[in-house]
């Protein structure tokens, strides 16, 4: 085993044990090491947007939505966070109370409280709240199932997010649209690629993260995409990394419209068409 997946110097071996990593006797066994190597391979994508953002000198704010026990957060204070010392700063988003709990205790018991909050919202109410800063550098959402991804899109872009970092699932909505308008389009040869109901499921799920990136390019972010495999209990993940970069694309608009029109999905237009977040971000993307 090379030492790339072994414990790095300063990391929390209490932590380590609290998400299973580490056996409670603090041994690491191979299905530890598989582990290890995920955290770090997801880890690999996100750092180097914190390291961008701190060459600026700036104190960075991350919203992680759908956090659940706020694996992803944890992690990237232990690596990152942790030894900045300043203002920067994680805040896990979770609609399920005993999970809010239990990790504002964690953070409290491995000395991690001062730099995270754990706030028991959904998105809608996140948004609002006062408990968040007006804008945030980095948005997460890791497994948000469905239209959770969309959610948290939305919220990066009323808080002008500088990055977002995207890992959708469960992805059925966009499905159950074409599935229901499928009579509309039976003139359209293009139709054949979704006409079964297998093939609806999987050409659902490509296309739900298709217009995502073309809603986030007419938002003037650059979008990669790319696989993040094995992360918990899922084989194969689509990695949606946006950096904003103030240059709206209006062609991105035009064609994220054309092709909600050309599939059947006129009905979604107002879910990949939110509103920017401010009057000049709106002018901006005109």
């Amino acid at each position: 085993m090379s030492n790339t997946y072994e414990i790095r110097p300063g990391q929390s071996i209490e932590l380590l044990k609290e998400l299973h990593i580490l056996t409670r006797d603090g041994k690491m066994n191979q299905d530890s090491r598989r582990k290890l190597k995920q955290v770090y391979h997801l880890f690999q994508f996100i750092e180097p947007l914190l390291k961008s953002l701190k060459e600026e000198g700036r104190d960075i704010s991350l919203v992680d939505h759908g956090a659940g026990k706020s694996y992803l957060g944890f992690i990237l204070y232990d690596l990152f966070f942790k030894d900045l010392r300043d203002g920067s700063h994680i805040y896990g988003i979770e609609t399920r109370e005993a999970l809010v709990s239990h990790t504002r205790e964690l953070a409290q018991r491995l000395g991690f409280a001062g730099g995270m909050s754990f706030l028991n919202l959904s998105v809608a109410e996140a948004t609002e709240s006062t408990e968040l800063p007006a804008s945030v550098d980095v948005v997460t959402a890791l497994h948000a199932c469905d239209t959770a991804t969309d959610d948290a899109i939305r919220f990066a872009l009323r808080k002008q997010a500088r990055y977002i970092v995207v890992v959708p699932c469960c992805q059925a909505e966009v499905a159950s649209v074409l599935r229901r308008n499928k009579k509309s389009v039976m003139g359209d040869p293009l139709s054949e690629i979704w006409r079964h109901p297998l093939h609806t499921r999987e050409f659902g799920s490509q296309v739900t993260n298709v217009l995502r990136c073309l809603q986030l390019e007419a938002h003037g972010y650059q979008v990669s995409v790319t696989e993040l495999v094995g992360w918990e209990h899922s084989m194969k993940n689509e990695l949606i990394i946006a950096q904003h970069k103030n240059s709206p694309q209006r062609r991105a608009s035009e064609r994220l419209n054309a092709m909600l029109e050309r599939i059947g999905l006129d009905e979604l237009k107002a879910r990949f068409f939110a509103p920017a977040a401010t009057a000049g971000a709106a002018a901006q993307s005109s």
